[in-house]
């Protein structure tokens, strides 16, 4: 993006471009006091660096053993460095002691402020504000920072600029106070106001998470006003930073040269944003300025547009944007048919497509032809025309054999198959598409499954190869484990390899500790060495494409003086959540352990869920790491136990695992008690109200209603009778009843009648909807993790 930008000038010629900018029209002034400006005072590190040098010059070597001047400019400067450092550290300390006291302060303001930016009731607003008057100081600073907060998310922007002044009566979180007072003064119309709040920020509040952003909001307020030579002076300190590859940035610059007449270099910022960035908030904006400057967009331009939208799977706004382009005009007869085509095919996505709809398309010349193709093979295959649906995939490989919409085709008629229970024509669909298609984003699953069909067909030496073929050809695909597991099945079933199976079967627990497979293979490498399987058999060299065990450098005690910690409790305090992780990756040593702090600041709420979704969020390989590589602390926030005196009671009540039923509940609801589903399933165990009235008055509770499901004790109690009554369904069989659990009882039992499987994992990797399969899979695995977890005597 920042290539696109600077694709005239060049990289090094940006902040040249951008101060002849600001020299047109009366900015040299406003450049050059923008650029010399220096802070009002004289910080304690800079005063303590001087008098550390002062002094250090001032002891002088006497002349009997003078030393070359070389020597003593080394060891003066060595003097200035170490003093400037110790000097930075103390203000650290200074700066940490002083957050912590006004984290100290505001702990009591917590769930006020939680409170008001859930609900931002009068209540809440009331309770916050009586806090703010009874605890002058920090505790008032903090609660007026939720009280403005709450204000800008409610849009009253007067209220919230006046809130925000006083919070940053505080030095505390000032450089918040400030920048959101700004922001606050900015959507009231009062961009003055925001420019003392703005004015040498980074200087101000240096290591702040706003001073790349700082200068944008102030190049926007400098717009408001219609000074766009204000605006350029701004945004020339992060010019050369990360930030002027963003979106906010190019508009505010390109905003910037369009109000100085300069379309040449507004209107291929604005172009940028709106065919390279169109899900970005400023996208249409971006178009509604280069109509207003009379610069038209191309067709082409307008689709490469719409047809992201569209992958981004937002077919109504791809819709409305196809035909607009249509509408438009200017468009040969070519153009105009390919553009009908891809509104019909959202047409199909958003299911309002008929095959007489796609009669009526016109004939094309371009890839459009293949995608009317495609609109026919699906049509074909939702009316049960295989062999009509077949005829077109196969002229598709004649006439179009390198286009996106064949390898759609081929990966839609490879799972339709799968359902269909048509192994050997699914196997023929896939591994068309991964023939045709090698780097395909579907080519991993559609080569496992071609490997696993040929594997259900008993035909072990193909389902061997293409095993070993999925290890070696894409070792960096989530199939890898599943590949490993039944290849070393095979060498221990089939060949009768056993010390070649354990080599497969280590090689899942060692890369792959904490998945479901590696969970049967320490099964089966149990009972092979308790047959005296060898254990020297040397790894066949496909192993060596393994991906190695995963790794990461945790730390498990959070370094309690940091301040970017400290200041992100203090946000807590004051119900600034979404700040919250941006300030801890703020520290430079947060990589060690700020998966752990984020996730501790919300369990200290009490908010279990959100403590475990940000472990989630973190990018930590907990299932690719053994246990013992990462500290405890994280793996309990990622596998909390909340109601877990409930769950116990209620599963030995049912007999069932309560480590099951926290496997469960976690994969359900995320211990959310409050979860409704789109499929009307309420609470942490996601029970549908009809059935969980059957239950309910089996288990002799009267007057059931449906909000009693969002009660933990009833929930609990209701899905733990549920989850028995499903079980002995079907035999006590864990597997299958956590996959009617999820799909119903019917389907599941569909596929029993017609599996011939020879053991439940085989069942398992064979259910055909991805999410049951996962579903299944993911609670027997973490069901194993909490045993590990809270293991007790």
């Amino acid at each position: 993006m920042v290539n696109f930008l600077l694709g005239r000038v060049g990289k090094t010629g940006l902040t040249a471009v951008l101060l002849a900018a600001m020299c047109t029209r009366g900015g040299a002034q406003a450049a050059g006091s923008a650029l010399t400006a220096g802070p009002d005072t004289t910080s304690a590190t800079h005063k303590a660096a001087n008098s550390a040098a002062k002094i250090s010059s001032a002891k002088k070597t006497p002349a009997t053993a003078k030393k070359p001047t070389h020597i003593l400019s080394k060891a003066a400067s060595k003097s200035r460095s170490a003093a400037a450092s110790a000097a930075k550290a103390a203000m650290a300390s200074l700066r940490s002691k002083r957050l912590t006291s006004a984290f100290v302060a505001s702990t009591q303001l917590r769930p006020m402020a939680q409170q008001l930016m859930t609900t931002r009731a009068a209540s809440a607003y009331s309770g916050v504000m009586n806090y703010a008057k009874t605890h002058p100081g920090d505790g008032a600073a903090a609660a007026y920072l939720a009280l403005g907060h709450a204000e800008i998310l409610d849009k009253r922007y007067d209220a919230a600029e006046a809130d925000f002044h006083q919070a940053a009566a505080s030095d505390a979180l000032d450089d918040y106070a400030e920048y959101l007072g700004a922001q606050a003064a900015l959507s009231a119309g009062r961009p003055a106001a925001a420019h003392p709040l703005l004015d040498r920020f980074a200087e101000r509040h240096p290591g702040s998470i706003f001073t790349l952003t700082a200068p944008v909001l102030q190049a926007n307020a400098y717009l408001t006003e219609r000074n766009a030579a204000g605006a350029l002076a701004a945004l020339q300190p992060v010019a050369q930073t990360a930030e002027a590859g963003h979106t906010d940035f190019q508009y505010a610059l390109a905003r910037a040269y369009q109000m100085q007449g300069n379309t040449g270099a507004a209107a291929p910022l604005y172009r940028n944003i709106y065919v390279l960035q169109p899900m970005s908030a400023e996208a249409d904006g971006a178009r509604s300025q280069l109509t207003a400057m009379n610069v038209p967009l191309t067709p082409a331009e307008r689709k490469a547009h719409a047809d992201q939208i569209f992958d981004a799977k937002r077919y109504s706004e791809a819709l409305s944007e196809y035909q607009s382009i249509e509408r438009d005009g200017g468009l040969s007869a070519g153009e105009r048919g390919s553009l009908q085509i891809y509104e019909a095919v959202c047409g199909l996505k958003l299911k309002k497509l008929g095959r007489r709809d796609v009669d009526k398309l016109p004939e094309t010349s371009d890839d459009s032809a293949a995608l009317k193709l495609y609109l026919y093979s699906e049509l074909d295959r939702n009316a049960n025309d295989l062999a009509g649906h077949d005829g077109i995939v196969a002229q598709m490989v004649q006439r179009f054999p390198k286009s996106r919409w064949l390898e759609e085709a081929l990966y839609s008629g490879g799972n339709m198959y799968l359902l269909k229970k048509d192994a050997e024509q699914a196997i023929h669909d896939y591994g068309l598409l991964v023939m045709m298609f090698p780097t395909s984003q579907y080519a991993p699953s559609s080569h496992w499954r071609a490997a696993w069909l040929n594997y259900r067909l008993r035909r072990y030496p193909e389902a061997a190869r293409l095993m070993d073929e999925q290890i070696s050809s894409y070792p960096a695909g989530t199939e890898v484990p599943d590949a490993l597991y039944w290849r070393g099945r095979i060498y221990e079933d089939e060949e009768h390899n056993f010390g070649q199976a354990l080599n497969y079967y280590n090689a899942v627990t060692a890369s792959y500790p904490n998945y479901y497979y590696a969970v049967l293979a320490r099964q089966r490498i149990a009972v092979l060495q308790h047959g005296g399987a060898s254990t020297s058999t040397a790894p066949v060299s496909v192993l060596a494409h393994v991906p190695p065990p995963k790794s990461a450098e945790l730390i498990g005690a959070l370094p309690d003086n940091d301040e970017h910690l400290i200041k992100a409790r203090l946000l807590a305090n004051a119900a600034l959540n979404e700040y919250i992780a941006p300030e801890i990756a703020a520290s430079p040593t947060s990589g060690a352990w700020g998966a752990l702090a984020e996730a501790e600041i919300y369990n200290g709420d009490g908010d279990t869920t959100k403590a475990m979704q940000s472990m989630k969020r973190s990018g930590i390989s907990f299932f690719g790491m053994q246990v013992a590589k990462v500290p405890t602390a994280y793996w309990k926030l990622m596998f909390p136990r909340p109601y877990w005196d409930a769950i116990s009671a209620d599963a030995q009540n049912n007999g069932l695992d309560p480590n099951l039923v926290t496997a469960l509940i976690r994969q359900e609801s995320e211990f959310n008690a409050n979860a409704v589903s789109r499929a009307n399933a309420y609470g942490l165990m996601q029970l549908i109200p009809a059935t969980a009235k059957t239950v309910a008055r089996k288990q002799g509770i009267k007057k059931f209603a449906t909000p009693m499901l969002l009660q933990p004790a009833t929930n609990i109690q209701l899905g733990t009778a549920n989850l028995k009554g499903v079980l002995d369904r079907f035999g006590g069989q864990t597997e299958y009843a956590l996959a009617a659990y999820n799909a119903g009882d019917v389907p599941v039992r569909q596929w029993l009648a017609g599996g011939d499987f020879k053991d439940v994992p085989e069942f398992v990797e064979s259910i055909p909807y991805t999410e049951t399969r996962d579903y299944v899979q993911a609670i027997v695995r973490n069901r194993e993790l909490y045993r590990q977890l809270y293991a007790t005597r």
